[in-house]
């Protein structure tokens, strides 16, 4: 018997170990993916018409705030950063609550929860960007890509590092929901031997 709890402790101190880092690969993935886009600012001086030889320029700046999706994206990667970053610091700070039943189903629950965001905010800016790199001839939309490369470039890298979070916080969430499943079984295991009582 002493052997078998020695076995589950280590396990628990093994997923207590995974689950912090992945929390923290997630939050270094959505923090770095908020900063770039929040960041992502390119300006140029584009020729935008011709009278007779004459070319009329006009400087032009790309920002993420002149599309909704990409704002949506930098808030959604803060909230799942600040997420991930005050479950560490209870993770850390304060191990007894580990062992609360409803704290472990609340934090399983909010991490869903935050990555079904993260995952939706990500294909959203996905969508925009493929967007301003094709463009659209049906609708005639003019790409973009091809004239504020280096502002579609750190898009492109700030969503790679976004979708690396998704990853990490799905991982996350399947080792909440564990740890969640591994509390509830030993709360019944604990509760089993005082029905044991009536032995002939």
């Amino acid at each position: 018997m002493a052997g078998g709890k020695t076995v589950v402790a280590g396990g628990n101190t093994k997923s207590w170990k995974l689950l912090l880092g992945l929390r923290i690969f997630a939050f270094m993935a959505t923090l770095a993916a908020a900063i770039v886009m929040a960041l992502n600012k390119e300006t140029k001086t584009l020729v935008v018409a011709t009278i007779g030889t004459v070319p009329i320029k006009a400087t032009l700046t790309a920002k993420f705030q002149h599309t909704p999706a990409f704002v949506f994206f930098v808030i959604a990667n803060v909230m799942a950063s600040f997420h991930n970053l005050l479950m560490i610091a209870l993770q850390i700070f304060s191990p007894k609550l580990e062992h609360k039943g409803l704290h472990v189903l609340s934090i399983a629950i909010l991490d869903m929860l935050n990555a079904t965001l993260v995952s939706a905010a990500a294909n959203a800016a996905v969508f925009v960007a493929e967007l301003g790199k094709n463009g659209n001839k049906h609708a005639k939309w003019n790409k973009v890509c091809d004239r504020f490369a280096t502002y579609c470039d750190h898009g492109a890298g700030a969503l790679i590092a976004a979708f690396a979070g998704v990853i990490l916080m799905i991982l996350v969430s399947g080792v909440s929901i564990s740890r969640l499943l591994f509390n509830s079984n030993k709360f019944s295991t604990t509760k089993a031997p005082a029905t044991e009582t009536d032995v002939p």
